[in-house]
């Protein structure tokens, strides 16, 4: 007979999920209540309104997809981009590639900026895509690359795109609530993200952003949206201001309580305090790494705080390593993807995770590991220089 899931407690160090804090954990298990009443629309305009503070914008149409990143970055793609379309789409990890299948799905014409995976993407390059062809609709790149863990020039990309009256479509994934971005400021014209990064909030849920540009857009389509779900025409009868509600679908109920605690503790910590949390504990981290001889992938200059690619040292096992760690310790780090698996591991220091606990555990627990299999590194220092970090 099958019995109740109980899982393990894990702590969760690898690209996404992060560590949900116990105080969303709870948040998801108060009762449920109708998708459609008083209380539960009161608390969907909370929801809004922190979103863009935390976007940093004053766009009406910023709402929470009912779906992971993915149908957020399919919404941003399928409202805008029409059979013909031309779409510059910079690729410097998985994602980027991602972008440019749904470009291609929903009948655009996909111009691919390539640039190497651990790179951050060339502002030249896409100058010069612009200046190679004409009237393209829209740019369309990863600001904080997950496969990577490179941070991109957000601001500048989006300049480019306004310079050339294009939009911009910008995936922020896992930048959102980790480092610094600016919806407005920048000029981004639609935005996605995910709960599950830097939000520390279970997977399932990704809020989005677009522009009074980017709406005026697809309200004067040729075409019809081809997805229901995601039209936004639609959707916004339900999540738009007031009172009034029009039904689109059941919104997951429960789910939404975890995002509005998660933004809530957010707003308790201040937005700004929290990017520079995340950026201590990143050089805590790479204090103790680099002291244990392990190296980064990214340069400092371009490196995401809340995911760092660390080369696996020469001869070592990745998937034993990350094994080990998983059943010795109860941790969990993230492998290499594409090109570069087998080569890095992704360590994530994300929301709830980045702590100096979490810090010390992973420096620990890698340290030992790779003793214990013989491998290439320092020991006995790894410690001591993230400690020096956290008592500066």
């Amino acid at each position: 007979m099958t019995t109740s899931f109980h899982p393990p407690v894990r702590t969760l160090m690898g690209p996404g999920p992060s560590d949900v804090s116990p105080r969303v954990l709870a948040a998801m298990a108060r009762p449920t209540i109708g998708h459609l009443d008083p209380e539960f629309i009161r608390m969907m305009d909370e929801v809004k309104a922190m979103l863009k503070t935390f976007f940093k914008t004053d766009n009406e149409l910023t709402m929470p997809i009912s779906a992971p990143g993915s149908a957020g970055m399919e919404a941003c793609f399928v409202n805008l981009i029409e059979p013909g379309d031309k779409v510059i789409v910079c690729q410097n990890g998985v994602f980027g590639g991602r972008m440019k299948e749904n470009v291609v799905r929903f009948g655009g014409e996909c111009i691919l900026v390539e640039d190497e995976w651990g790179t951050a993407i060339s502002v030249e390059k896409v100058k010069a895509a612009f200046a190679a062809h004409d009237n393209i609709k829209a740019l369309a790149f990863v600001h904080a690359e997950t496969s990577t863990g490179v941070r991109s020039d957000a601001k500048a990309l989006c300049k480019i795109a306004q310079d050339n009256n294009a939009l911009s479509i910008v995936d922020a994934v896992t930048s959102l609530g980790g480092v610094e971005l600016d919806v407005d400021g920048w000029g981004i014209d639609a935005i996605y993200s995910g709960t599950q990064k830097c939000l520390s909030c279970p997977p399932g849920i990704s809020p989005v952003s677009f522009s009074d540009k980017a709406v005026d857009v697809v309200k004067n389509r040729k075409t019809p949206v081809p997805s229901w779900f995601l039209d936004t025409n639609l959707v916004m009868g339900y999540w738009g201001g007031g009172g009034k509600r029009a039904y689109h679908h059941t919104a997951p109920v429960n789910s939404l309580y975890a995002l509005h605690e998660s933004l809530v503790m957010l707003e308790e910590e201040g937005l700004e305090n929290a990017w520079a949390r995340h950026q201590k504990h990143h050089l805590a981290l790479r204090a103790g790494l680099e002291a244990m001889g392990i190296g980064f992938l990214v340069d400092e200059a371009d490196r995401l705080p809340q995911l760092n690619s660390v080369y696996i040292p020469e001869g070592v096992d990745d998937a034993a390593v990350r094994a080990a760690l998983l059943k010795n310790y109860n941790l969990e780090i993230g492998a290499g993807l594409g090109a570069l698996a087998g080569k890095v591991w992704r360590i994530g220091l994300m929301g709830s995770a980045a702590t100096q606990r979490n810090v010390m555990l992973c420096l620990d627990a890698l340290e030992n590991t790779l003793a214990d299999m013989n491998a290439p590194i320092n020991t006995g220092v790894a410690a001591q220089a993230a400690a020096a970090v956290f008592s500066e």
